[in-house]
């Protein structure tokens, strides 16, 4: 068995964060990450598409948070950035864009599902995640970054989005969130992290690694690719 490859699926580079792309990944290659994706929210895209930086034995993927308040506005937005993104992130928090995200099986993770006073998740919605295939992301950065009783109600959010991650079995993505160098950490301190919350040590380690590599699987299928269910062969037989 190979070496387990760890990525994380936020960080917000200049000009939503604080760091360039090239610092970003060059830190999150320092620190053992396989790759990374820049995500930076819909609306603090730079005027041009960032080439992103080649860097060998780590890769960095194109990436996008979208942030819609409209229901109707987000289903067009992913429409828009789809095929032009590997790792497609829907910024919840109303009851009305968490659900847009999670019946929409071409979005990858919802980030930020709380608003208010809830967790932002409930049956219904923890099914269509299932269902649809779209992952919750567990951000680090809110949590590192508050105090008192705001951590405290975030970590119960997070208590009861496991519980329900356990029942439905939906998917959940470990990602730093990252607005600069300073909120990244490497795999072993999220994993440690996550442990402390309340992530099993195998739930921790799908969620920085299994569940990313399967996200890059379904968006960047092999050369044979057709469409879900059909591949092409060496040969050119289908199947």
């Amino acid at each position: 068995m190979g070496k387990p490859k760890f990525y994380d699926f936020c960080v917000h580079a200049a000009p939503d964060g604080d760091n360039t792309i090239e610092e970003l990944a060059s830190l999150a290659r320092h620190f053992g990450y396989s790759g990374i994706a820049l995500a930076n929210h819909s609306d603090k895209l730079p005027d041009k598409k960032p080439p992103l930086p080649s860097i060998e034995g780590f890769e960095v993927f194109r990436g996008i948070e979208l942030v819609e308040e409209n229901p109707s506005k987000l289903h067009g937005l992913i429409g828009k950035f789809r095929n032009s993104t590997d790792v497609l992130i829907v910024h919840g928090g109303s009851e009305a864009v968490n659900r847009a995200a999670l019946e929409n099986s071409r979005v990858d993770i919802l980030n930020h599902p709380a608003f208010d006073r809830s967790s932002g998740l409930n049956q219904v919605l923890a099914k269509a995640a299932a269902e649809n295939g779209v992952a919750i992301g567990i951000t680090l950065r809110p949590l590192l970054h508050s105090r008192g009783s705001r951590r405290i109600r975030m970590l119960s959010d997070l208590k009861a989005n496991l519980e329900l991650a356990r029942k439905y079995e939906f998917s959940l993505v470990l990602c730093s969130d990252a607005m600069s160098c300073f909120d990244l950490r490497s795999p072993m301190e999220t994993l440690a992290f996550a442990e402390v919350c309340g992530l099993e040590e195998d739930e921790a380690f799908d969620a920085i690694s299994t569940v990313p590599e399967n996200i890059l699987k379904k968006n960047r299928p092999g050369p044979g690719y057709v469409r879900e269910g059909i591949e092409v062969l060496e040969g050119g037989d289908i199947f």
